[in-house]
C-alpha cells in the first residue's frame, strides 16, 4: 500500500508501458481502456474510453472510482477522482485525478486454505462501523481473508479499515477483528450470481482467531 506520489507514478507508468488495460467493475458492465499519461507534476491520469458507451457513463458519473488492472501475477488498485471528458488533440479521453492511494498485492502472500464446510465462516464486517453488512470467508491465512460480498453494489477501495468485524467460528463462538481491505475484484458464484471478492488483511485479531488460522493451517 502506497501513498507516495513517486512510487504510485512508476507502478502506473509500469502498467502503461506495458499496455496492459485497467479496469472499473460495476453492476453488470466493466469500464476498460488504456492509461494514456501519468502525470504526478500536474496530479492527473489521461485515459482512453472504454468501448461501451454504457460504462464510459458510468464511470463518469461517479466522484471516484477504483481502478484495477494485473500485471506480471500482481494485482494492482488504486483510487481517482473526479473523471471528466476531455478532448486532446481532437481524441475524446478521460482525466481523472491523480490516485491519492495505490496497492499492490502478489496473487499468494501466505499459504491459504479454502473455508468450506464445516467451516463455513460468516462476517458481519464492518460492525464497529457506520455500515455494517454481511460476508462469508471463502479463504483464510495467518495474514488475513478472502470474503464474497453478496452486494455488488458495495465498493471497498484499497486502504479502507473495516472495525469490528465479528467472525463466526465454529462451534458457535465469536471472534472480532479490524480488516484493512487491500484489493476487491468481481466473482461469478457456482449459481451464476455476482458478487465481489476483497482481499482483507488483519489489523488487530483477536486471540480466538488467530488461534483458529494456525489451528487450521497446521
Amino acid at each position: 500500500m502506497s501513498r507516495n506520489a513517486a512510487e504510485i507514478a512508476r507502478v502506473l507508468d509500469k502498467a502503461k508501458n506495458a499496455g496492459v488495460p485497467v479496469r472499473v467493475h460495476f453492476p453488470r458492465l466493466t469500464f476498460e481502456a488504456q492509461l494514456l499519461l501519468v502525470d504526478p507534476k500536474g496530479r492527473r491520469l489521461l485515459l482512453s474510453r472504454s468501448a461501451g458507451e454504457a460504462a464510459n457513463h458510468a464511470l463518469l458519473s461517479r466522484p471516484r472510482c477504483t481502478f484495477h488492472c494485473e500485471m506480471a501475477g500482481w494485482h494492482i488498485e488504486f483510487v481517482a477522482a473526479a473523471p471528466r471528458a476531455v478532448s486532446v488533440q481532437g481524441r475524446k479521453l478521460i482525466e481523472c485525478g491523480f490516485p491519492e492511494i495505490l496497492a499492490s498485492n502478489p496473487r499468494r502472500q501466505h499459504e491459504r486454505i479454502e473455508a468450506r464446510p464445516p467451516l463455513a465462516l460468516r462476517v458481519e464486517a464492518d460492525a464497529g462501523g457506520i455500515m455494517p453488512f454481511d460476508a462469508r470467508i471463502v479463504d483464510i491465512a495467518e495474514g488475513g481473508v478472502g470474503f464474497l460480498i453478496y452486494a455488488e453494489s458495495i465498493t471497498l477501495e484499497p486502504g479502507t479499515v473495516l472495525r469490528g468485524c465479528r467472525i463466526q467460528l465454529p462451534g458457535g463462538s465469536v471472534s472480532a477483528a479490524d480488516l484493512e481491505v487491500r484489493y476487491s475484484a468481481p466473482v461469478t458464484l457456482p449459481n451464476g450470481k455476482r458478487a465481489m471478492r476483497s482481499g482483507c488483511r488483519f489489523v488487530s485479531p483477536d486471540g480466538q482467531v488467530i488461534a483458529f488460522i494456525r489451528r487450521f493451517l497446521k
